[in-house]
């Protein structure tokens, strides 16, 4: 293995244990801790049983616990040592700040607004903007994720469709533990694609060509002859939700990637985060607001009625977005344009202004996301495969990102609150 093999008299200045333990202010135990889980590199000593340490390495994790301890930016995990605070990962793909969103430095609401979907994939993907990018499905791949799909109950949720057809399309791929860049974006390529294809079509017709866009409409309108500025919409909703930095479900398809998992199984790994109310169902929790909106005419009564209940009024304020989502002011502007979507859109409205009274906040992308669903004659739970066929693409980029790590470096250590060792045995 590479890092056994003895340095030459001249490479970088090493530690030994004891060395690295005093720089770091730990104990020996906790430098090897280090090692398992990622965070520092060891080297055998030739011909002994010790280990050596680069000692910029250990310099650089002794700077960031430090920091990390003293307030900074705080890390739980890779890279930093503040088990208290909140885990950061270095990433190259998106950055928010400002109210605004980045993918590879280059701002995400333009690239919607001039690129379809796929292009924007590609971008995130590679960095590399591909004009006309289309993504192909594998006969088989469909036709195995579309049987399992069907074995299904009616009642299953988009995210149980959408994580049964990615297992049942990495059963037909032998290639799967391919974990090169080119293999992983030829996954990426077919992989979305499949789980369009696998959904069951909304009407009578659904659609296996063309852009991804007007794929995923036929699996989610009663509308057989949508306009094209509806199509325009769901297309720019798709590229503005491709990525949203380390959110939940992001965060355990880096931890399946750190663990080598193959690229079906850190997005499987995804797909079972965004269930939840918080994260990719809200939008579901917005569309049955604005239908009660729309049935009442009047949004106070129904503001009433969610804080009556002890519930968070769905659709508004984003703790990134101290001013207004950007991802919901693009889908807006876009939605004006349909004249269908107009009723909802007046809805949304009233929401926010009827919440503001109490509290300013402005609507986040589960509204703007709402509109779109419930004008289009979607169901509740539409927004939710939109925002997880979407957030595929956002998976396998950081999927990529983390193989080129080191592998099981997001390994926290945990902090045992329980009695002390050792207790005796339960009668």
């Amino acid at each position: 293995m590479r890092d056994q093999e003895p340095a030459p008299m001249d490479a970088v200045r090493r530690l030994s244990t004891k060395e690295a333990a005093e720089l770091l202010g730990v104990k020996p135990e906790t430098v090897y801790a280090y090692v398992s889980r990622g965070q520092l590199s060891s080297r055998r000593v030739s011909g002994g049983r010790g280990s050596t340490f680069d000692a910029g390495e250990v310099e650089a994790l002794a700077r960031r616990n430090r920091r990390d301890s003293s307030g900074g930016s705080g890390s739980g995990g890779p890279g930093g040592g503040n088990p208290g605070g909140e885990l950061s990962v270095r990433t190259r793909l998106t950055l928010i700040e400002s109210d605004r969103y980045f993918f590879r430095g280059v701002d995400a609401v333009d690239l919607a607004d001039r690129h379809t979907y796929e292009e924007v994939a590609e971008w995130l993907w590679t960095g590399r903007m591909l004009p006309g990018s289309t993504f192909t499905a594998p006969a088989a791949f469909v036709s195995v994720a579309r049987r399992a799909v069907e074995a299904l109950p009616e009642h299953a949720a988009p995210a149980d469709l959408l994580r049964v057809a990615t297992v049942a399309a990495a059963t037909a791929d032998p290639l799967r533990f391919d974990l090169s860049e080119d293999a992983v974006l030829g996954t990426a390529r077919t992989l979305i694609p499949t789980l369009v294809a696998a959904l069951p079509p909304a009407g009578h017709h659904r659609r296996d060509e063309g852009p991804m866009a007007h794929r995923l409409w036929t699996r989610l309108s009663v509308h057989k002859d949508p306009d094209e500025a509806s199509l325009r919409a769901l297309d720019a909703a798709l590229a503005l939700l491709v990525d949203h930095d380390l959110a939940a479900s992001t965060l355990a398809v880096r931890v399946a990637a750190s663990a080598r998992a193959h690229p079906y199984a850190a997005v499987s790994a995804g797909l079972g985060v965004i269930e939840g109310p918080l994260h990719g169902a809200a939008s579901g929790l917005a569309h049955r607001l604005l239908q009660d909106v729309l049935e009442q005419g009047d949004a106070a009564p129904v503001i009433a009625d969610e804080l009556r209940a002890g519930r968070r009024v769905p659709g508004l304020g984003h703790r990134l977005y101290p001013g207004e989502d950007p991802r919901a002011r693009a889908l807006f502007a876009l939605l004006e344009q349909i004249p269908r979507a107009e009723p909802a859109l007046l809805a949304a409205r009233d929401i926010v202004e009827t919440t503001a009274r109490h509290a300013p906040l402005h609507a986040n992308v589960d509204l703007a996301l709402a509109v779109l669903t419930v004008s289009s004659g979607m169901a509740p739970t539409a927004g939710e495969t939109i925002f997880a066929v979407a957030r595929t693409a956002g998976w396998i980029a950081h999927a990529l990102e983390e193989y080129g790590e080191r592998p099981l470096r997001m390994r926290p250590s945990g902090l045992y609150a329980g009695p002390r060792p050792p207790q005796p045995l339960p009668e």
